[in-house]
């Protein structure tokens, strides 16, 4: 046993709030000797944004190191479900934030703004590691004043950045996952093939119904049906390694041929046990994906509203920027892009009970 010995501790010292609720100073007091009223607002609001993000690099950190490894134990994919559930239930409540910070009027804001500059959101080195451990890439990235983000910090945290951006990000290690899947090889039964099958079933279907509708010109049924095309379109991400490999190469698509091949075959069987827990992980990437773009949407908006086309406090274009950044920065997009290639389940190909029996809880008594 340890000799350690508990002491107890008080709310006020274990939470530090001497030093948390004395770290609001106010530019306008400092500078003007009065106080503008909403600029103690506009700082608890960003305090609390750093905060949140602080825990979202927590929980990404943990389930980062779970996926770091040759085989992924599913008891950590378990771990990973529920703490990037986590996550999006902070995401949301960031969003949610903004509505308070809107309760401050653009003529609030203008008593205190010109103290910040060349204060920006931009500098926010959290929320930098934030975006790079999920596996948003330079080349994706939007310039901020023709300068690459590392720019906005000293060399300490521009080499801290750099080391995140050359290691694995959540991206690299689910791909890899997903490339390493067991049930991607099931003796006597071919995925692509059956799927193939199935695309084409399912596009006959359609074809037909557009042709014999009573509600469409001809001129709308060549449109719809040219609109639908083949298995030769989209589809060929799946169908074609070939086809796939090049629009890979042209940026269409950042995912591996094979990991594609997993996601998508977690999509359509997911009701499979086995299956059940990386269909929800793959789902917290799109539903985190999807919320980041609505909080970077949201934010614009906002900066639109405060300040319609001024420039920002550090200099960028402002609502041009951000709302840019809401369209291009997107990670998780070859996830979202799955829903395309599903199919009806009353056309799913049928599995073999031995198939079935290696994606369940299997149990053969004496």
């Amino acid at each position: 046993m340890s000799d350690k010995k508990y002491t107890t501790i008080h709310y006020q010292s274990y939470l530090q709030l001497d030093k948390l609720l004395d770290a609001q100073s106010l530019r306008s007091l400092e500078v003007e000797g009065k106080t503008a009223h909403d600029e103690m607002l506009f700082i608890i609001i960003h305090q609390v944004y750093e905060l949140w993000f602080k825990q979202i690099i927590h929980e990404l950190d943990s389930v980062v190191g779970r996926f770091h490894t040759d085989r992924v134990d599913e008891r950590n994919v378990g771990v990973a479900v529920a703490r990037l559930k986590r996550v999006i239930e902070i995401q949301k409540l960031i969003i949610d934030q903004i509505r308070i910070l809107e309760t401050m009027t653009p003529l609030d804001f203008l008593e205190f703004r010109n103290y910040l500059f060349p204060a920006s959101g931009f500098q926010s080195y959290q929320f930098r590691v934030l975006e790079t451990m999920l596996g948003l890439k330079d080349e994706k990235r939007l310039t901020y004043n023709n300068k690459p983000y590392e720019s906005a910090f000293d060399e300490k945290l521009k080499k801290k950045l750099i080391d995140i951006k050359e290691g694995h990000s959540l991206f690299d290690l689910v791909e890899n996952w997903l490339e390493r899947t067991p049930f991607l090889q099931f003796e006597g039964f071919d995925f692509i093939e059956h799927y193939k099958g199935a695309v084409h079933t399912m596009i006959e279907k359609e074809q037909a119904m557009i042709k014999k509708s009573q509600f469409l010109s001809d001129e709308e049924k060549q449109m719809r049906l040219k609109m639908l095309g083949n298995t030769d379109t989209f589809y060929e991400i799946i169908t074609s390694e070939e086809a796939h490999e090049k629009m890979k190469a042209d940026g269409q698509v950042r995912l591996s041929y094979r990991a594609t091949i997993a996601a998508l075959l977690i999509n359509l069987y997911r009701d499979e046990p086995i299956l059940h827990q990386p269909y929800q992980l793959l789902t917290c990437l799109i539903e985190m994906d999807e919320l980041l773009t609505t909080w970077r949407y949201r934010h614009a908006q906002m900066v639109l509203r405060m300040l319609g086309k001024k420039i920002g406090t550090g200099g960028s274009s402002g609502y041009d920027y951000l709302h840019a950044t809401a369209v291009k920065h997107h990670i998780f997009t070859d996830f979202h892009n799955i829903a395309t290639l599903l199919i009806p389940r009353s056309d799913l190909p049928e599995l073999p009970e031995q198939v079935k029996q290696s994606l369940g809880f299997f149990y053969k008594g004496n």
